[in-house]
């Protein structure tokens, strides 16, 4: 059982390495990390999203999305919108800039790591 618990153990390593070098190349090609590019991901599938509905979406702490929220605020790729019923509700939702990069994202081929691949086709 704990040759077992092992493996498991290195085979998440690898898992998580991958994504590591995925992440990197992603940043490279964007200039976003992978929080930033799932937030614009989420409000492609949304008309808009309080902070606390995209922390739950992305398995984000409030503060982490928060954080992710500001930086791809600062990018221009998102903006703030007062909710209709509630004024002191805060909504996000995708600016131009925005939408024009979720759609070179979704038209990119990707180099996927093999372990990843494998991992996303199972």
């Amino acid at each position: 059982m704990k040759e077992r618990n092992v493996n498991l153990l290195c085979q998440i390593r690898d898992i998580y390495r991958s994504i590591a070098d995925f992440e990197n190349e992603f940043i490279k090609k964007h200039d976003l990390c992978l929080n930033e590019g799932m937030l614009l991901c989420t409000l492609s599938n949304a008309e808009r999203l309080s902070s606390g509905e995209i922390a739950e979406i992305l398995g984000l702490t409030n503060s982490n999305a928060s954080k992710v929220i500001r930086a791809v605020e600062k990018k221009d790729l998102i903006k703030r919108e007062l909710g209709d019923q509630d004024k002191r509700q805060m909504n996000f939702i995708l600016t131009s800039k925005g939408l024009a990069m979720i759609k070179k994202i979704k038209t990119e081929k990707f180099e996927i790591p093999d372990l990843l691949r494998a991992c996303l086709a199972g």
